[in-house]
């Protein structure tokens, strides 16, 4: 009752069922979108948009939060944010993904730059390199070419083992191609 209470009286902020947070009128603190997203659905990762505009990739602001799951797609619209998780089968659900350290007490699950491209193209039925080549990231990501040449290369592998589609296999190999030195 008291949790219910403070839910009416705008104290706490249900997120969905069983998970709450402090209102921002009673916390100073915020949790981050990162580690609310680890909360509200797992096992998961910060992926495609997100992750790109976390790691300084894309030059927009991203409203929601898109992650990565092997369980079902699931969203959610909260009073915090809107957040996505998409479903990507892969061998290692976990390949390319790093815990980042977000805040002091705060971690999450982040793709690199190499697996969020992966997670991008795979939802993106209609991409492949050979009709769309780097265009797709350089152009419709607007992904600075330089920037893709400093994504560091020990992930291709991994990633592209893990993910079970050989479109994406032949995107990234066909990236792989174009950004190494």
């Amino acid at each position: 009752m008291l949790v219910h209470r403070a839910v009416h009286h705008g104290e706490v902020l249900r997120l969905k069922p069983g998970l709450y947070i402090l209102a921002g009128n009673i916390c100073s603190a915020q949790a981050h979108p990162f580690v609310l997203a680890a909360a509200l659905f797992s096992p998961s990762h910060i992926s495609m948009e997100s992750a790109l505009s976390h790691h300084g990739l894309i030059p927009e602001a991203v409203f929601g939060v898109v992650s990565v799951t092997s369980r079902r797609s699931r969203e959610f619209k909260t009073s915090v944010g809107h957040f996505t998780f998409v479903r990507v089968p892969a061998d290692n659900p976990m390949a390319g993904v790093r815990s980042v350290r977000i805040d002091r007490d705060a971690w999450a699950f982040i793709a690199g730059p190499v697996r969020a491209i992966a997670d991008l193209i795979y939802i993106r039925k209609d991409v492949n390199w050979r009709i769309d080549g780097l265009a797709f990231l350089t152009e419709s990501m607007r992904i600075e070419e330089e920037d893709l040449h400093g994504i560091p290369m020990g992930h291709f592998d991994e990633v592209t083992d893990s993910i079970r589609s050989r479109r994406v296999g032949r995107y990234l190999d066909g990236l792989r191609k174009e950004i190494e030195p």
